[in-house]
């Protein structure tokens, strides 16, 4: 770019700058260890800052949170559950179902018969996603109710924040296998 077109650019006495004298030095060569013009230790500020959580609304009596899980079942709200289940927006159920191979359209009729209408339903398969039924799959949606399968440590966390955020959410889940502790 030409000098001109450079002020054109700049503006008027803003084209002709030039470098302090005191930069111009030559750089030291690289000596492999990095070089800091300042100390990395915390601010007085960093040091004495906490956090602090004020809770503006309790948490309501009647929605199911899952707390844990172990190879035998499930604590949702302070409530110790063995065996699959199905956690509704206000009640926990034992599930009659033994593997996800039992996951039909009829087992989970219970979930289309709900009212209000759930949005989601979360199916927790044990420790690895399954693949279910397409055809069982394509029913929920056409009952209006979106279905969601993954693993059962994921399908607890994913019903956790849909109840969370206040969405109608039901859950099936059966207790992975391999796990003891929860």
């Amino acid at each position: 770019m030409a000098a001109g077109a450079l002020r054109l650019l700049l503006g008027p006495g803003l084209g002709s700058w030039r470098l302090p004298a005191a930069s111009a030095r030559p750089l030291a060569p690289c000596s492999g260890q990095p070089q800091r013009g300042h100390r990395l230790t915390p601010s007085d500020d960093e040091l004495y800052q906490r956090t602090t959580v004020q809770r503006l609304e309790r948490e309501s009596q009647d929605i199911m949170f899952v707390e844990g899980y172990t190879n035998r079942g499930f604590t949702i709200s302070g409530n110790r559950v063995v065996g699959p289940c199905a956690v509704l927006p206000r009640t926990i159920l034992q599930w009659n179902i033994g593997t996800y191979m039992d996951i039909t359209a009829e087992s989970l009729a219970l979930f289309r018969l709900l009212e209000p209408r759930i949005e989601i339903l979360v199916l927790g398969t044990g420790d690895k996603v399954q693949r279910l039924d397409p055809a069982v799959l394509k029913l929920m949606r056409q009952c209006g109710i979106a279905v969601e399968v993954q693993d059962t440590p994921n399908a607890c966390a994913t019903f956790n924040f849909l109840t969370s955020e206040r969405r109608v959410a039901a859950a099936g889940l059966i207790p992975p296998p391999g796990t003891t502790g929860g």
